[in-house]
């Protein structure tokens, strides 16, 4: 996780943690700004808590509430991804209002495609593609399943995975697949908008910055989904290397 600790490490100062919501879907945190992750969990009823310290994370500072990004929960990594997306300064100057789905058909068209998640855009981007291969956890209809990461995506001429991977401790190996050749994507509001994805390997960052904290906390504690939340108290945001 040395990702996660450069990231971290890169924060300047320290904020309180204002608010915490874990939503079905979404996570958000708010503390310098505000900061959204995907809500990730499994839980065993007779295992570890899934949150530890329940009720009591808004008494912890910013950079105290990062260090849940390491966790071996799911859930408290979700909370720990959000409050670094909520601690992180982003250079706007560097930031294009454009989403990850339009970069991706113009990159990828004609050429062999790795989407790790099963993105809304992945029915399109198959027309496009001169070959696509989606890797996902939980395999829905013409995905393949996550294993087979090691075979497909040495093959693809661009790779595409989802800032999930940073809560479940895949996205360094996943990297590490990559042809040198490549260009390489990292997307979804999980995603840390910092160029130090790029001392890493990676080309382009895509992200959400969130501008209207108490409106898009409200939506992420009523059960919002993604595509219900875009133009609602959000920018889709890309820089690139």
């Amino acid at each position: 996780m040395k990702l996660i600790a450069d990231i971290i490490a890169g924060i300047e100062g320290d904020a309180p943690v204002k608010e915490v919501r874990i939503g079905p879907f979404w996570t958000g945190v708010e503390s310098r700004y505000c900061g959204l992750a995907t809500t990730t969990y499994t839980h065993d009823p007779l295992g570890p808590y899934p949150v530890s310290e329940s009720g009591f994370l808004t008494e912890k500072s910013g950079l105290e509430l990062c260090q849940y990004a390491f966790s071996d929960s799911l859930l408290e990594a979700s909370v720990g991804l959000a409050t670094i997306n909520s601690m992180l300064d982003v250079d706007m100057d560097h930031c294009k209002d454009i989403n990850a789905g339009q970069v991706l058909e113009e990159e990828g068209a004609g050429k062999k495609v790795v989407v790790v998640g099963h993105f809304p855009f992945v029915e399109k981007l198959k027309a496009i593609a001169g070959r696509l291969w989606v890797l996902e956890r939980r395999p829905q209809s013409g995905d393949l399943p996550a294993d087979q990461a090691e075979r497909v995506i040495p093959q693809a001429d661009v790779v595409a995975i989802t800032g999930t991977a940073l809560i479940n401790g895949t996205m360094e190996g996943l990297l590490k697949l990559c042809r040198p050749d490549s260009l390489v994507m990292v997307l979804g509001p999980t995603t840390p908008l910092t160029p130090l994805w790029f001392d890493y390997g990676v080309d382009i960052v895509s992200g959400t910055r969130v501008v209207d904290p108490a409106k898009v906390l409200r939506f992420v504690s009523q059960g919002i989904v993604f595509k219900q939340l875009r133009g609602r108290g959000v920018r889709l945001l890309s820089m690139a290397r």
